[in-house]
């Protein structure tokens, strides 16, 4: 048989050629078929109807309570701007996400929304025009939210002032910046749902879900993340880092965290009422829900948060306890005379604290937790409990980053963690230049 001649191996190659990219445009086209499904999943149609909506004062005053459920002020509020007007960046490993305004300005805000928009929001993270939204507003929790509760908030977000403060482009990265990225991200990351009861549960379990897995969204925080930035909803509230201040949120799965279920169910209202209780304070992020949000929910409701914390499912740490490193007697007396010049007047010689002012540091699990960071974080820049109505003049941390080099902090928060029974790995410099 005679070889092909090179006219006949040039057609076949082409055709060959041909039939790939063809393969090719398909498989792309039902990508992207899959992708734009995958996004439209779950939305229901806008109804016209919609835009004759009127609201109750009983219906605004539900909103409100929702909204401060939700703590939308704290994220939809800039420092010296009106409040729910926006502007507030938010730093995330892809760039950085301005929050919108949400005042009922014509231009700038949602007083051209109707409800069924807001609750294309809120349900399905979907903008009026259409515009994909980004989960720093965070619609994967916010989804499970009935339409009832999505309707009170619009209500009460209409009755505000109109501000006429334009939305901040967001400063992100290619391809972060780009709709496209985003339909991927969602079609991987998020599908719209709703929250459904646990029969087995009581009617007080089920409404603490629902504050806590919906409005509340605990996960943003307390749970950890994927190498796309979405919540691993399998792994629940079991800790995470927060990438806007560089905070670790503490697992509220382990009693050698945050968890609580070995606390009165009252110290844990008292926690989320005041920000203080006798198992523990809040700090940095947390410090700033209290104050914003969990202050102003009323006591059934955060006993119903209470059931359902107490009752979360212990989870194993991802990482067995990293052994305890011998601790170099240098290093300690060095952090000795630093607690002794800097530390010892407010929490005692003995780390014993001062009730109702400074908490212990003995057998603080604070003080114990594998991850150190929030430790660095205090050392460094120092915090307040947030003021409460019943807790209105908390005592506070002052900074010491400006007196304390990282060698210094190290050494002292080696020493704390060393003594008086405690018995946490030590912190070197390497840590301190990671944080």
């Amino acid at each position: 048989m005679n070889a092909l001649n090179p006219p006949t191996r040039r057609a076949i190659f082409r055709r060959l050629l041909i039939a790939l990219l063809l393969a090719v445009v398909l498989l792309a086209a039902l990508a992207v078929a899959a992708v734009v499904a995958l996004n439209l999943r779950g939305e229901d149609p806008l109804h016209t109807s919609d835009a004759l909506f009127t609201s109750t004062p009983a219906q605004v005053d539900r909103g409100r309570y929702l909204a401060l459920d939700g703590n939308c002020a704290g994220c939809h509020s800039a420092r010296g701007a009106a409040a729910y007007a926006g502007g507030l960046g938010i730093a995330t490993p892809f760039g950085t996400i301005f929050s919108t305004n949400l005042t009922p300005d014509q231009q700038h805000g949602i007083g051209s929304w109707s409800a069924a928009h807001f609750w294309r929001a809120m349900h399905n993270g979907r903008a009026k025009d259409g515009r994909l939204l980004y989960p720093a507003f965070p619609y994967p929790s916010f989804t499970k939210i009935t339409r009832e509760d999505s309707d009170a908030i619009y209500a009460y977000l209409r009755s505000l002032p109109p501000d006429a403060a334009p939305n901040r482009p967001h400063k992100l990265r290619f391809p972060y910046d780009t709709q496209a990225a985003l339909a991927v991200w969602r079609a991987l990351s998020f599908q719209p749902g709703s929250f459904v009861p646990d029969p087995a549960q009581p009617a007080e379990w089920n409404r603490g879900a629902y504050l806590t897995e919906g409005l509340g969204h605990c996960i943003a925080c307390h749970g950890s993340r994927n190498a796309l930035g979405a919540t691993e909803e399998a792994r629940g509230l079991s800790g995470g880092v927060i990438p806007v201040e560089n905070w670790y949120a503490p697992s509220l799965t382990s009693v050698r965290e945050a968890g609580v279920a070995t606390w009165e169910a009252r110290h844990v209202v008292q926690l989320l009422k005041t920000g203080t209780a006798p198992g523990g304070s809040v700090m940095g992020p947390m410090a700033d829900v209290v104050f914003r949000s969990t202050q102003y929910l009323d006591d059934t409701d955060l006993a119903a948060m209470a059931a359902y914390l107490q009752k979360l499912p212990e989870v194993a740490p991802a990482t067995p306890p990293a052994p305890v490193v011998r601790r170099d007697p240098g290093t300690m007396e060095r952090g000795a005379t630093i607690y002794a010049q800097r530390c010892a007047y407010c929490h005692g010689d003995a780390g014993q604290g001062a009730p109702g002012a400074y908490p212990p540091l003995a057998g603080n699990r604070a003080v114990l937790m594998d991850n150190a960071v929030n430790l660095m974080q205090m050392v460094r820049h120092g915090g307040f409990l947030p003021a409460t109505a019943g807790n209105p003049r908390p005592y506070g941390m002052p900074p010491f980053g400006h007196v304390l080099d990282d060698r210094q902090i190290a050494d002292v928060l080696t020493w704390v963690r060393g003594s008086w029974g405690n018995d946490a790995p030590p912190i070197g410099q390497r840590d301190m230049a990671r944080r």
